[in-house]
């Protein structure tokens, strides 16, 4: 048996994309698949609830600003680097794919250092650290970069380039089954065909200023529409469910039929908004922002705010969003129907990318080589 590598986390946007390629690899080819991830968080829950074998190493944050946190996670990212190769070693790894994070730099270097070909996928618009540091195993290793954005490729010399292919942004098979009518029936709404729904998405921790606008907003939101709010299992929330506002800490393999029910999307704009653009979904977008990320939200939020697919909330720094300019964003939504159809079929363009069909179809061409080898 052929056994091949995956690795990435921190978030749900680096491991829902990684077990979407897993899912359609698997459909394509007879492999092992294996995950190195972080062996503190959410890694472990979401990969094994798909039946991949899980193995945790030690993991810093790669940080590019001075912390007295960098000394330590220092010796973090090398116990990762000896941990991961051993695991490679020991399960006969023919091939990595990274789908990024800071916990996917040790195992794409350990799979460098035993020549495995390294495969890596970068979900935003600007790569990320972890991406150009992996994007060297990938050229050592005679591997390829998968990138979401087509404008990505600006972000790495001509030589890189050659090994950068577009795929967009790979999204879990299940949305392919997405059904508006179980969504209604699990929000206790098949009755109630007529009432609109509106999505709120923090990511997968919840988002504070997400909620903290739900909050402000609420009795105006609820006026139009039924409000599901997933707050984030980290987040303390105290307002009851209702008929017109059902909030959840996270919601998981009801998430597609939800979001197929919603007739308008709002939250951040990490990777997990390719979901919503394969399903069609007009977005209100509020990208994490300010000295505490580089700024990859943001570009995300512009590119689909320029492609005509959402409205997007830019404030300056660290400042709250306007509420009243929130809620006039969304009632300009909810009172234009031909402006809601625009924008949707603006997002199923950008969604219907070849993403983790054509990203496995390549790692498959790649597992046939080495069998052949």
């Amino acid at each position: 048996m052929i056994n091949i590598a995956f690795t990435g986390g921190g978030t749900g946007g680096h491991i829902y994309p990684g077990l979407a390629v897993a899912a359609q690899l698997k459909s394509l080819i007879n492999v092992r698949l294996f995950w190195i991830g972080s062996s503190s968080g959410m890694d472990r829950s979401l990969v094994e609830e798909e039946g991949i074998e899980f193995f945790g190493v030690p993991s810093g944050k790669l940080r590019r600003y001075f912390s007295f946190k960098n000394i330590f996670d220092i010796f973090r990212v090398t116990a990762g680097f000896f941990t991961a190769r051993k695991i490679l070693k020991k399960q006969k790894a023919v091939l990595l794919f990274s789908k990024g994070g800071f916990v996917s730099v040790p195992p794409c270097a350990a799979a460098a250092s035993l020549k495995i070909p390294v495969f890596t996928h970068e979900s935003d618009y600007s790569p990320g650290l972890a991406t150009k540091i992996n994007a060297r195993f990938v050229l050592r290793t005679g591997g390829r970069i998968f990138t979401a954005y087509e404008d990505t490729k600006k972000f790495f010399n001509k030589k890189v380039r050659e090994f950068i292919t577009v795929s967009g942004n790979p999204v879990r098979g299940i949305f392919n089954s997405a059904d508006a009518a179980k969504g209604r029936a699990f929000l206790g709404l098949e009755n109630d065909e007529n009432s609109r729904i509106l999505l709120v998405l923090g990511g997968s921790q919840g988002a504070k200023e997400i909620n903290d606008l739900v909050r402000d907003a609420l009795l105006y939101l609820t006026e139009t529409y039924v409000v599901v709010h997933q707050t984030g299992p980290g987040q303390k929330w105290d307002i009851p469910a209702s008929q017109r506002y059902k909030p959840f800490a996270y919601i998981r393999e009801e998430m597609p039929h939800i979001m197929a029910a919603a007739e308008l999307v709002m939250g951040r704009s990490g990777a997990g908004i390719w979901e919503w653009a394969f399903l069609g979904k007009p977005m209100l977008l509020i990208p994490l922002r300010g000295s505490g990320t580089r700024g990859d939200q943001v570009e995300n939020a512009r590119y689909f705010r320029d492609a005509d697919a959402a409205h997007v909330f830019f404030s300056c720094g660290n400042h709250a969003v306007d509420v009243k300019l929130l809620l006039d964003d969304i009632n300009s939504f909810a009172r234009d129907s031909a402006k809601r159809e625009s924008y949707a079929a603006a997002s199923l363009k950008i969604g219907t990318c070849g993403g983790a069909k054509q990203i496995a179809e390549i790692l498959a061409e790649e597992i046939k080589k080495c069998k052949e080898g």
